[in-house]
């Protein structure tokens, strides 16, 4: 394709876990006299919406509009991840509190670009929560044009069978970025978007690209999914559709800095395209292009829409 569709219409609902990402950035000059292990000398803390919360930030940043349903909570970090959020113009996020749980964070401790530590806080959340968070999604679904269902197997998305049902029967294409061993769950989906270790540990392993497409495609019939895409770092990503049709795009070469949320830039940008009337087949390329770009950044990061535009000009 040529140009990008305008995104300012597309209205895309993410549901799925949130987290805090928080990163400790400083210097380590000295090794601990209480134990073998580096001092970091803390200079700066930055904090950013992490999990589902960074797919509706990389929608965003593409300028489309979101609402984000999940679960936090009543905490610090909840505070901190609900003002992060209510910053951004085009984001409403629908977030309840779960006084039983904390919300869920990943702390990365970070010296000279290198990730030291990570360190993660997380419980899963009641089942009171997380009906009434159900409620909120058969509300908000006939606003959306595409919903995505975040799965970071944390336990905000217990629901996710109904969430499909209901969105499916209302004609709305359902995109999920999947967690986990069984994928029965997500039988249904439109849209399967597993990364290349998660699709192994489902599918085992394949000794050549012929065996690979065929395990691919033996999950879409299974699941009765319209569509799956592998994306497979550095050899690009798999697009598997009905009758056999397989389309591969190669990765876009450059510096590889970071790569955690490059998945969830994946299936923003695909979300927002298909909601702008795009083709499947092109929403992939663009996705790629973004993935591309993003994984130049550190941590959980955004692609805008003039980034992708430059980025086809190159």
């Amino acid at each position: 394709m040529s140009a990008l569709p305008t995104f300012s219409a597309a209205k895309v609902l993410v549901v799925g876990d949130v987290m805090l990402d928080r990163y400790w950035f400083g210097d380590v000059n000295r090794i601990s006299p209480e134990a073998p292990v580096a001092v970091l000398k803390v200079s700066r803390v930055e904090e950013r919406p992490g999990g589902a919360a960074n797919v509706a930030r990389n929608i965003s940043a593409l300028g489309a509009q979101v609402t984000l349903l999940s679960v936090v909570g009543a905490d610090e970090a909840g505070q901190c991840l609900e003002k992060l959020l209510s910053e951004d113009a085009n984001l409403t996020a629908l977030l309840h509190r779960d006084n039983s749980v904390s919300t869920i964070i990943k702390l990365r401790a970070i010296a000279r670009h290198q990730q030291l530590l990570r360190i993660d806080f997380e419980t899963p959340p009641s089942h009171e929560v997380l009906h009434a968070a159900l409620e909120d999604f058969r509300a908000q679904l006939p606003l959306a044009d595409v919903v995505i269902l975040s799965d970071y197997g944390k336990g905000g998305l217990t629901h996710i069978a109904e969430m499909i049902r209901l969105a499916r029967s209302m004609g709305k294409p359902v995109l999920v970025d999947p967690k986990g061993d069984d994928y029965a769950r997500y039988a249904g989906a439109t849209l399967l978007t597993p990364n290349r270790s998660e699709f192994r540990e489902v599918a085992g392993s394949w000794q050549n690209e012929s065996e690979l497409n065929s395990k691919a495609e033996k999950l879409r019939v299974e699941l009765q999914l319209e569509a799956l895409l592998v994306t497979r770092s550095e050899d690009g990503m798999s697009l598997y559709q009905a009758n056999n049709e397989v389309l591969h795009e190669p990765t876009h070469t450059r510096e590889v800095f970071d790569v955690s949320g490059a998945g969830d830039t994946v299936i923003a940008t695909l979300a927002v395209m298909l909601a702008s009337g795009a083709a499947l087949p092109d929403a992939m390329r663009i996705a790629n292009r973004a993935a591309g770009i993003v994984v130049g950044k550190l941590g959980t990061a955004v692609v805008s829409r003039e980034e992708i535009i430059q980025d086809m000009g190159k």
